[in-house]
């Protein structure tokens, strides 16, 4: 009996077929939509109206805002964690890491509702500071993604490049300065890229808390339950085109940044 012999080639043909039909064709679909008005002809007015309307735009600001400060907190609080649980010599430090990602184990909306019930006994109404509710309830759910890139980037630094920088007389500080920061920017900014990209388009968490009518993701919502699928595509257009521009600039800084401590150091 003959061994039967799979090439490469056949083994690609599902994740083929996958992205042709989950990923080309709907952005085929997206296109079609975003440039056609209701009689199907072609038009950019869809483009022009989402930059003159100043409900998409002041959505689009407030998505960027929640975005870039949710992403500033889950740094602030993110990168001395990862440090402490890299430089620490506990023989548990691997179970202190998983304290922190358990709670993203446990279902998604049982852990915004308890955040939701904590706000609600803190201030009672939650409509008063939709701004802060937001940022909490996201920080809540993505600092995990900061957390891990960062500590996985920290925990592979070599101990003998801190030792170099003190012996050419770097104290704790400049060392950290010079050395660790420049090398744990890959991490910071894959932890940026995950944190970041989600917030501008998750309107799940300010859904239950009050607080979606301002998102990105559920102003592309209510085009499409309006049947305004045109001007809906069009908003989820520009939207892909921003992430996609972010993470080139991402990527980038990334390249950037795989060997900034050689200067440092001399």
């Amino acid at each position: 009996m003959h061994a039967l012999k799979i090439s490469r080639k056949s083994l690609g043909i599902p994740y083929a077929v996958f992205l042709l039909l989950f990923i080309a064709l709907p952005l085929v679909v997206l296109f079609y939509y975003a440039f056609t008005n209701g009689q199907g002809q072609f038009t950019i007015s869809n483009l022009t109206g989402f930059f003159t309307d100043p409900n998409t735009l002041g959505t689009l600001c407030y998505s960027f805002g929640i975005a870039l400060v949710t992403t500033l907190v889950c740094l602030l609080l993110a990168y001395p964690t990862a440090f402490i649980l890299a430089n620490s010599h506990l023989k548990q430090k691997h179970v202190l890491l998983l304290l922190f990602i358990m709670p993203m184990w446990i279902n998604f909306s049982l852990r915004i509702t308890a955040l939701k019930e904590i706000l609600t006994l803190i201030e009672g109404n939650l409509a008063r500071y939709p701004f802060f509710n937001a940022v909490v309830g996201m920080t809540y759910d993505f600092l995990p993604f900061m957390i891990l890139p960062i500590y996985n980037t920290l925990s592979r630094l070599d101990g003998s490049l801190i030792e170099a920088a003190k012996d050419l007389g770097a104290n704790d500080t400049g060392a950290f300065l010079k050395v660790t920061l420049p090398l744990s920017v890959p991490g910071i900014i894959s932890g940026v890229s995950m944190v970041f990209l989600p917030a501008m388009t998750n309107y799940v968490v300010l859904d239950m808390l009050y607080n979606s009518t301002y998102i990105m993701g559920s102003l592309i919502g209510s085009y499409f339950s309006a049947y305004n699928w045109h001007g809906g595509s069009m908003i989820a257009l520009i939207l892909l085109a921003i992430i996609i521009l972010f993470t080139l600039l991402t990527h980038g800084m990334e390249e950037d940044n795989e060997n900034p401590v050689g200067g440092a150091l001399l």
